[in-house]
């Protein structure tokens, strides 16, 4: 039997996102949003497309500047940078992303992200599961990147 890799990608099951994810849109443009820090919704144009899409995902906080880690794929609507506006903490504010693909530099942002949560929370946040609980290593987060395409939108400012 292969042995189970460090780190696995861990989505709820897409019924499960299709229902919670209008009422999670909801309530973070509501003044309820002001307090759920660990979420945001992140509204863009699609670079082909040019639809407009808001999609509510857990919010990463490193180095004062917003990440969402993630491996669908909508992320590559960021690939050359692109506007985007952030509904977080309650303020809506319009921000420039930023597509990180490089698996040495994904790892180092989600050891960071796992590190500052604890291994529990940054399971349940970062949509992935951990061998054993325990936070993985850079490496392990690296190989992760690599077989599952997972990649960090930095978000900052316009």
């Amino acid at each position: 039997m292969p042995e189970q890799s460090a780190v696995e990608i861990a989505h709820p099951p897409q019924a499960l996102l299709k229902a919670v994810n209008p009422m999670l849109n909801l309530a973070l443009r509501s003044p309820l949003g002001s307090a759920m820090k660990d979420f945001m919704v992140v509204s863009f144009k699609g670079r082909k497309t040019g639809r407009q899409f808001s999609v509510p995902v857990s919010a990463h906080k490193i180095d004062g500047d917003l990440y969402v880690l993630l491996n669908a794929g909508w992320k590559y609507n960021f690939k050359d940078g692109a506007p985007a506006e952030v509904r977080y903490a309650g303020k809506t504010i319009k921000m420039q992303g930023q597509l990180v693909t490089d698996p040495a530099t994904v790892a180092q942002l989600a050891v960071r992200a796992a590190t500052s949560y604890g291994a529990k929370k940054a399971q349940r946040s970062m949509g992935m599961k951990f061998r054993g609980d325990v936070i993985p290593t850079v490496e392990q987060f690296t190989t992760a990147a690599n077989k599952f395409g997972v990649a960090a939108i930095r978000l900052k400012p316009a």
